[in-house]
């Protein structure tokens, strides 16, 4: 079918190769080159269309987007185009990230702006949602580690997106990667400060984003680098929970949405979303790059949190005996201790603890210690942690099963070596960190399960599920995975040397060719293009 991009034709539907629309007598091939399929949306200020390139070999597909405003006022037109004219620049300056569509043409034809990208092959995330159902935990840890990188790219090229949300987040069919789409709302020139009013120009008397995902220093239209990581916990939120903004209720005093009550994940990552949703800019993470940063800390906050406990009733009473004007501030030394500071803590803690030299006190010169010598612990904890046993709490198979039957489901930081887990249905449960060598998890259920940075050395995973499972940064070497499901588990930066991956199904899973070349696979292994064999 060849489609009219006449806005005002009556039928633009039209037979294949057709020179003239039948209708109104439009030319259909655009630029002479260029067939238009079909229409595939339309937004405020264009349409876009999915077309063929006929000029090129194979007439390759590619997305064709229309300036066609909704309205006609002058200040329209103005805003339209200038955001038209920067969508172009943007995506000229960005588009060489594997994760944005890059820019194949700009032009006027007939006093029409057009602009043409890469065709994006595959679902949006609000179309899998619908279609599959919420993510997990781990699922949603699985994004955030592939969409906050790409955000830290795009804010670094001094562009903020202003218009993050599922729908505009596809998972391309050819690889699983995600990929950002729409950058029609997207601002450059991006200054923390508010804007001077002498600078305001038609662009920027309207707010533009989506409702419910936008953040009101976006809607205010004083967009900063923070609001897109607002849209990116709202994003969390409705992966979690299938719901929109719109469905959700909002505390009318603060104007934050509640949305806590709806989701069963860990306290750390209900606190990083907090963190994220922050009404307030000043309390919201300013970067990517403190997103990520804060999420790495997540297996030792739980030991962190119960070693403050204990601690801190310790410090009470010592400072109650040595200090007792500062016995009702010890609490507050402890939370007012910033996430920085905290990491540093539980690296010193666990330094001393491998070291035999006894436990860790943070009061107020404890703080300041931590404050200013936190390159020096955090190589102390890189070295305790090659003494894993040391610091890791010990846990029999059948304490594991029974503690998971109860619901619960963060074992992260145990020592879980050897352990015989044979079958067992352990869907979504947490190890990260954990010790598993040689451990029996043969044709067990780990359904989006947490493996990220766990050693799983000559771990038996024969014939286990491990779909969506996360698995960033894991020790797998010699590991027998023959027959395992790891359908779109994430594999980045785990070591696969010498892990048996015959007959395993990595369709859509994230690992690069490097890592696939030092393990054994075979011609029935299903490769992440979805292909079997060796090549």
């Amino acid at each position: 079918m060849s489609y009219c991009l006449n806005p005002n034709c009556p039928n633009p539907e039209n037979l294949a190769y057709s020179d003239r629309c039948q209708s109104c007598g439009s030319q259909l091939l655009l630029c002479d080159r260029y067939r238009v399929q079909k229409a595939l949306g339309q937004g405020g200020f264009g349409a876009t269309f999915l077309a063929f390139d006929e000029a090129l070999p194979g007439e390759p597909s590619c997305v064709i987007k229309q300036l066609r405003p909704s309205g006609t006022t002058p200040h329209v037109l103005q805003m339209a185009r200038e955001l038209f004219e920067r969508e172009a620049v943007t995506l000229g300056k960005i588009g060489n990230h594997p994760q944005v569509p890059r820019l194949l043409d700009y032009f006027e034809d007939h006093q029409q702006f057009y602009l043409v990208q890469e065709y994006i092959s595959g679902a949006t995330l609000q179309q899998e949602v619908k279609q599959s159902g919420t993510l997990s935990e781990a699922g949603v840890k699985q994004f955030l580690s592939e969409l906050l990188p790409l955000l830290q790219y795009i804010h670094e090229h001094k562009v903020i997106h202003r218009d993050i949300k599922p729908a505009n987040i596809i998972r391309r069919t050819q690889d699983s990667r995600l990929v950002l789409i729409d950058f029609g709302a997207v601002k450059n020139q991006v200054t923390q400060a508010s804007v001077n009013q002498s600078e305001q120009t038609a662009l920027t008397a309207y707010a533009i984003g989506t409702p419910g995902f936008a953040p009101p220093e976006q809607m205010a239209m004083r967009p900063v680098y923070a609001s897109d990581i607002y849209a990116l916990g709202v994003t969390c939120i409705y992966l979690l929970t299938g719901k929109s903004p719109k469905d959700l209720e909002y505390n009318p005093t603060t104007g934050e949405m509640m949305w806590e009550s709806y989701v069963q994940v860990s306290d750390h990552l209900v606190d990083v979303l907090r963190k994220m949703l922050e009404i307030s800019v000043r309390n919201r993470y300013k970067t990517a790059e403190e997103v990520l940063r804060a999420l790495d800390l997540e297996p030792y906050l739980e030991s962190l949190s119960k070693s403050m406990m204990i601690q801190s009733s310790g410090d009470v009473k010592d400072q109650a005996n040595q200090h007792p004007e500062d016995s009702s501030n010890s609490c507050a030394n402890i939370s007012g201790l910033s996430v920085a500071q905290i990491a540093a803590a539980i690296c010193a803690r666990r330094a001393k603890a491998a070291e035999g030299t006894g436990t860790m006190h943070i009061g107020k010169t404890q703080q300041r210690v931590v404050t200013t010598k936190a390159s020096t612990l955090a190589s102390k904890c890189s070295d305790s942690q090659q003494q894993p046993s040391k610091v890791m709490r010990q846990l029999d198979h059948q304490s594991l099963l029974t503690a998971y039957l109860k619901g619960r489901r963060d074992f992260a930081l145990h020592n879980l070596s050897l352990i015989n887990l044979q079958g067992a249905n352990l869907s979504e449960i947490n190890f990260h960190s954990s010790q598993l060598e040689r451990a029996n998890l043969q044709g067990a259920n780990l359904h989006s399960s947490d493996f990220g940075q766990a050693s799983l050395n000559r771990a038996n995973l024969k014939d286990a599920n491990l779909s969506k499972a996360f698995l960033g940064n894991a020790d797998l070497e010699g590991a027998d995975l023959r027959g395992a499901d790891l359908s779109y588990a994430y594999l980045q930066n785990a070591n696969l040397r010498g892990a048996n991956l015959c007959g395993a199904n990595l369709t859509g899973a994230k690992l690069s060719e490097e890592q696939l070349t030092l393990a054994k696979i075979n011609w029935m292994t299903v490769r992440p293009n979805g292909k079997r064999g060796l090549l």
